[in-house]
């Protein structure tokens, strides 16, 4: 079966492709390369350079591949720029999701994987958070994830379509064997900024806030690594394939962990001082997520296997230290 993988040339579809690729699957990726980089897409991949937006040029790809199923990765994922440019993210995540799901339609294709987002939560009532929390997002980015959530469940109702929303957490870590990872242009994703000041690429780590009613006053998160991510995509494929319909689904380690706790992580791996220093808060940081994950286990059989904060930061060390020598 052949699989098209949108946003392929990024952080986790990147790995979606080696993943699928190591399970015997024929990916086709598709990417614009605003974030994406075209050597992230591993050799005898064939890639195709289009804006998911334009629906009558993907539905053409779609055909023309022999395409059965998608997995939808491409997206603007950033909290901060979401606040300061939301149109920006309406018209890329919403705009180009429709885009997606007409040029399916024209091509006869009824299963997807969409790359959703704990963020379509917003603060939360309720800790740990399960798929039936209030969804009231607070910024941009959980807004535009949760009318995408919507949509697919309108067009199961209507039309049949397929599909699995994969609820990320925060997604942490990087190949285990170092060559895939997070790069960005501008990197505002913990992990790897804590990372990026233990190498020596940014001078220290700011934490905003640290007034926040949790343990040590930061931030709390639920980490979750790219290759259990990836898994989850994989369960997600078999759950479709053997005739699932619609279903929402978190995917966390149902741990939470403090920003400061990711930094003495951090100096534990690298053995190296990490100078931190206090920032304000940032419009739309919930103080606490942390997942609930029982849905996960019961309808995919899944459970995060990698995803303790020393092994994503381990792991994503290991691709610091390989992209800052490159």
């Amino acid at each position: 079966m052949t699989i098209l993988v949108t946003g392929g040339a990024g952080y986790i579809g990147s790995q979606m492709v080696k993943m699928l690729r190591s399970r015997g699957q024929r990916a086709v990726v598709v990417d614009d390369l605003s974030t994406g980089h075209r050597e992230s897409v591993p050799a005898g991949v064939e890639f195709e350079h289009a804006d998911i937006a334009d629906a009558a040029r993907l539905a053409e790809v779609l055909s023309r591949h022999s395409v059965r199923a998608v997995m939808h990765f491409a997206a603007s994922s950033l909290v901060g720029e979401s606040m300061a440019d939301p149109l920006k993210y309406y018209a890329n995540n919403i705009g180009g999701s429709i885009g997606l799901l007409r040029a399916m339609r024209a091509a006869g294709i009824d299963r997807l994987i969409f790359s959703s987002t704990a963020a379509v939560y917003g603060e939360p009532l309720r800790v740990p958070i399960d798929e039936e929390h209030p969804k009231q997002p607070l910024n941009p980015y959980g807004a535009s994830k949760l009318a995408v959530d919507r949509m697919l469940d309108e067009l199961h109702a209507a039309h049949g379509l397929r599909s699995v929303s994969l609820r990320y957490f925060n997604a942490g870590g990087a190949d285990p064997d170092g060559t895939l990872g997070e790069r960005r242009e501008t990197e505002t994703h913990l992990v790897p900024v804590v990372l990026q000041a233990a190498s020596g690429r940014r001078p220290h780590l700011s934490v905003y806030g640290t007034d926040y009613p949790t343990r040590d006053g930061t931030c709390v998160r639920d980490y979750v690594h790219v290759v259990d991510l990836c898994d989850a995509h994989l369960r997600a494929l078999d759950w479709l394939d053997g005739g699932g319909g619609r279903e929402a689904i978190n995917l966390g380690s149902e741990q939470g962990t403090t920003v400061l706790e990711v930094v003495e992580a951090a100096r534990r791996v690298t053995g190296r001082d990490i100078p931190v220093k206090q920032a304000p808060r940032r419009p739309g940081d919930p103080a606490v997520l942390v997942a609930s994950c029982e849905r996960a286990r019961r309808v995919l059989g899944w459970k995060a296997q990698r995803s303790d904060v020393e092994s994503i930061v381990r792991d994503a060390w290991r691709w610091e230290q390989r992209h800052r020598s490159a």
